[in-house]
């Protein structure tokens, strides 16, 4: 009986006695732990937080640490020096390749043409029309000289000369050839008259001839078939001019006087016609034709001896050649013909 009443103090001392000898230095553990059951702890890990009362939310909080992730900069990431080189390498060959295929597909440049290449210069444009000019001239004056004929072949140019062959000047002003300048030297008592003005004027006005005409007869013919033409020109007859006087230049600047030649006034004058010298014109009212020679220095519309009109394709010559000095009747003659000859080509392609 005593025994089983102290069993319950035996079994107290007893664990004591077994604790105590666990912290004891060297002693081996009396009692073995029991492994854990993993997923037992899981789900009273998920039980516990569940049982816990929700957290309180700071909006303010969580939206500024929003803003500050996306405000953050991207972290840098180390360049590849020798990846970046071949791309760079592979790029310019790729583009190399794409010009030099561009450049073979191209068409050969085509090399312009003689007549392209010769509009490209005016002036050698014109040299070359002006060497190849059609060029119809009537002289009445073999017997005393032929001073337009000189002028002409002082330029080395071609012409066809009929000399006071009337006929034959129709003959060819009918023709289907296009003249690019007619000349008429009527200075002997030959007279240029009637149809030949009609077909002149008609050429001057249709086809863009030019004509330079030295008439000194306008008192006889003015009012005949050759009016049309003078009043197309703007200019009329005003008064006989019975002897030669000393010419002056109304514009010097006029680029008739210049090209080719520097031409001077003919102040001096060695008379051959001792009667009749020439005509006296003035100009028409309204008229756009340019007095550019006269026996008045001021006398700038009246007292005239040279006119051009036509824009330049026409000039009427009223006074005689052979009145005058050969040299500078030469010169002032190569000015005509390369003056209308350039107004002709201007408006004739």
């Amino acid at each position: 009986m005593f025994a089983k009443r102290f069993r319950p103090v035996h079994s107290l001392l007893f664990l004591i006695l077994a604790m105590l000898a666990c912290n004891l230095p060297g002693a081996a553990p009396a009692v073995q732990i029991p492994v854990a059951d993993a997923t037992k702890i899981a789900l009273e890990l998920q039980a516990t937080n569940n049982a816990l009362p929700p957290p309180v939310v700071d909006a303010t909080k969580i939206a500024l640490e929003i803003l500050a992730t996306n405000n953050a900069p991207a972290p840098v990431q180390p360049v590849d020096a020798t990846k970046v080189a071949l791309e760079v390498q592979a790029t310019a060959a790729a583009a190399l390749l794409t010009s030099q295929a561009e450049q073979n597909n191209q068409p050969e440049p085509i090399a312009p043409s003689p007549e392209v290449a010769a509009t490209a210069d005016p002036a050698a444009d014109f040299e070359s029309r002006l060497k190849n000019a059609k060029i119809l001239v009537y002289e009445d004056t073999p017997d005393i000289g032929l001073w337009i004929s000189d002028a002409l072949n002082g330029m080395g140019l071609k012409y066809t000369h009929v000399g006071d062959a009337l006929g034959h000047f129709m003959e060819n002003l009918n023709s289907p050839v296009q003249w690019d300048l007619i000349i008429i030297g009527a200075e002997s008592k030959t007279k240029v008259q009637g149809e030949f003005w009609d077909v002149i004027g008609e050429k001057i006005s249709r086809d863009k001839t030019a004509v330079i005409a030295e008439v000194w007869y306008l008192d006889q013919l003015g009012e005949g078939r050759l009016k049309p033409v003078l009043s197309g020109c703007g200019i009329e007859f005003q008064k006989d001019w019975p002897l030669a006087e000393s010419i002056y230049w109304l514009d010097s600047t006029h680029p008739l006087f210049s090209a080719p030649n520097n031409a001077m006034p003919l102040i001096n004058y060695s008379r051959y016609w001792q009667w009749q010298a020439g005509d006296i014109i003035r100009i028409s009212p309204g008229s756009n034709a340019t007095l550019l020679a006269g026996t008045f220095q001021n006398r700038k519309s009246d007292y005239g001896v040279m006119a051009t009109c036509y824009d330049g394709r026409v000039v009427f010559q009223t006074f005689s050649n052979h009145d005058f000095h050969q040299d500078a009747i030469i010169r002032l003659w190569q000015n005509y013909i390369t003056y209308t000859l350039k107004n002709r080509f201007a408006v004739v392609p």
